[in-house]
């Protein structure tokens, strides 16, 4: 995982290698970065890809602000959240 910053706070959490992220969506992703009402951070996922107005494979939370646009027009092209057994100190 690899982090991006913005005025010296940490705004954004990368699960993917920085060099695959096509220029495009990188420059999505530091703008939302920016946005006044994120909380805490972006999250890239490794299925990360330019979308209209916002990347597809991110996660952009808010706090008191909904964008629906923000979901890039491509929902559910890959990812998916699955409960395992696996724990987060089984993971390096």
């Amino acid at each position: 995982m690899q982090e991006l910053t913005h005025d010296n706070v940490v705004r954004a959490k990368i699960w993917t290698p920085l060099d695959l992220i096509e220029e495009s969506a990188l420059t999505q992703i530091k703008t939302m970065m920016t946005h006044p009402r994120l909380f805490q951070w972006v999250s890239i996922m490794p299925d990360v890809h330019a979308g209209i107005g916002a990347t597809i494979g991110s996660v952009i939370p808010l706090r008191g602000a909904i964008i629906p646009s923000a979901i890039g027009v491509d929902a559910g092209c890959g990812m998916c959240a699955v409960n395992t057994n696996v724990h987060i100190n089984d993971l390096r």
